[in-house]
């Protein structure tokens, strides 16, 4: 039976590629725990902005695994909810 994980991702309306909240199972977590935010096309950045801003998943640390409370497979499926919700594309709100 599959264990059913809750993950709630909350970006902050005007910085779009960070977490205003981010739990798992109730408890605050750490985007950097599954990877980064990074502009993938900085030679097309408006001033002050990115190109393209997505979220780099990074492989887990058997450390950040335990502190969740996760096996690999739902990791997984934590970076790619990071993904849908921080991959931000062109955006200048760091203006």
């Amino acid at each position: 039976m599959k264990r059913k994980i809750d993950v709630v991702i909350i970006p902050y309306h005007a910085l779009p590629c960070s977490c205003e909240t981010f739990t798992i199972n109730g408890v605050r977590a750490d985007k950097d725990d599954f990877g980064s935010t990074c502009d993938m096309d900085p030679g097309n950045a408006p001033d002050y902005g990115c190109g393209n801003r997505q979220f780099v998943p990074q492989m887990p640390t058997d450390e950040v695994l335990e502190k969740y409370g996760i096996n690999l497979k739902e990791y997984a499926e934590i970076c790619g909810k990071l993904q849908d919700m921080l991959d931000v594309g062109e955006c200048g709100w760091c203006i």
